[in-house]
């Protein structure tokens, strides 16, 4: 299996080290080079935008762009929006027309494709933008009228996304559209269950692609061929039931031959977002019902599972923390390089690093912190970036031993809130961090 989020170049993407989400389909968050923070120093840059700024990507050297949407609950009709931002300042250089999104609320996802577009999802629209000045090169409103999140190319540079659908919302639609003429390519693909979490894929030696959706019960499989997706019939693993005392699995991490979980991850800020039409619009100010940190709606402890990418029936699953009534609003990354696959609780609090060199997973070592976002993983000096929201409200990123699970750095990043968002690393000792109002970027020299 060639992993194009370590090594090499996808070639449905610009040739850039972070041009997509995770940085990568398999959704591995690795890095390439080395962080060694605590033999640096941290230069924190802080920007209040009052966006919700969702991910950072990046296309030619020089060249970053944050993507999101505005945190519109109730009043004015939301919009999606795309910057292209000074990489120094973070201020914006150039930035997109409000981009129509169906009037949802949600989490979008934007590429640096390799025709040089920057594509972004938004709701339930899709646009093309010019990587310069970031007008709109093309648009289409997507067959399923809900929220949509996580947006891939695959190999032949066709693009691929999904809505979101929670238990008992039917069974999720999973769209792929032409990059060159915005065309859809076959029917959409409607799975028998609903879908939360976003798509991983990848791309073997020999070609062969697979996309892989999380469902409410299964992971599900699809295979690519010419204008078709195909459910895999062979690999349709289970990793709860309808009446489980867990909640939903957001996205997977693919790595070392395996699919990586978290599940607990329908909390009652995304029912509520997820259960109102439009997605996300309130006829009054929500408020505290969208905090992430309302109790959870089961009893069950938060689970990391490991589901064999051969075997279906090898799912194997661990409860690193024992706490009951655990939730998330992000997913799980494994670092196989150390033997370690990552997990957290957001609700309770606590991350573990889990040893996955046995027959069983056993927990390795545990952290007191509250993590919340997508890390991302320096697998050269072995360290993991993610953030830490403390007791004060203040939501700081931490540097975390891989291998051993010691506190390496802790840095402020000047914001009081946080989110399921995305981190990403910026190819020069750097990360950037996306919250809602505020966009930061650690550098270490």
């Amino acid at each position: 299996m060639t992993s194009f989020d370590r090594a090499g170049h996808h070639p449905g993407y610009w040739p850039s080290a972070w041009p997509v989400e995770c940085g990568g389909n398999r959704r591995q968050k690795t890095a390439i080079g080395r962080l060694d923070a605590a033999a640096g120093t941290a230069h924190v840059t802080t920007v209040r935008n009052d966006k919700w700024n969702v991910m950072t990507i990046g296309r030619a050297p020089g060249q970053w762009y944050v993507g999101g949407t505005m945190a519109a609950f109730t009043g004015p009709p939301p919009f999606g929006w795309v910057d292209r931002i000074d990489v120094e300042s973070l201020l914006p250089v150039a930035s997109s027309p409000e981009l129509p999104c169906g009037d949802h609320v949600w989490c979008g996802a934007i590429l640096a494709h390799a025709n040089g577009s920057i594509m972004s999802v938004n709701g339930s629209y899709l646009h093309a933008l010019d990587p310069d000045d970031l007008s709109v090169l093309a648009e289409r409103r997507l067959p399923a009228e809900r929220s949509h999140n996580g947006l891939l190319a695959l190999a032949d540079g066709s693009l691929i996304t999904k809505d979101l659908r929670l238990e008992g919302q039917g069974g999720t639609t999973i769209t792929r559209v032409a990059a060159d003429t915005f065309e859809l390519i076959g029917e959409p693909l409607v799975l028998p269950e609903g879908s939360m979490g976003r798509i991983a894929a990848d791309l073997a030696d020999d070609g062969t692609e697979r996309v892989y959706v999380p469902g409410t019960e299964h992971i599900w499989r699809l295979g690519v061929g010419g204008d078709r997706l195909t459910v895999d019939d062979s690999w349709r693993p289970r990793y709860r039931t309808a009446d489980d005392r867990w909640g939903l699995s957001w996205d997977a991490c693919l790595s070392n031959g395996a699919c990586w979980i978290m599940d607990c991850g329908d909390v009652e800020s995304v029912r509520g977002i997820h259960t109102t039409e439009p997605n996300g619009r309130f006829d009054t100010p929500p408020g505290s019902a969208l905090s992430w940190r309302r109790p959870a709606p089961w009893p069950g402890a938060q689970r990391l599972l490991r589901l064999d990418l051969q075997e279906p029936d090898d799912v194997r699953a661990i409860e690193p923390f024992g706490t009951p009534g655990g939730g998330i609003i992000a997913p799980p990354v494994d670092v196989p390089e150390y033997g370690v696959a990552i997990a957290w609780d957001s609700i309770n609090g606590g991350i573990a690093g889990i040893d996955t060199t046995g027959d069983e997973l056993a927990v390795r070592w545990q952290l007191d912190a509250r993590a919340s976002m997508q890390p991302v993983v320096f697998a050269e000096s072995g360290e993991l970036v993610i953030n830490d929201f403390t007791d004060d409200g203040r939501d700081d990123l931490i540097v975390v031993d891989v291998a051993g699970g010691d506190l390496l750095e802790r840095v402020e990043t000047g914001s009081r809130i946080a989110n399921g968002m995305f981190l990403s690393a910026g190819g020069d000792r750097d990360v950037f961090y996306c919250t809602t109002t505020v966009l930061a970027r650690v550098r270490w020299t």
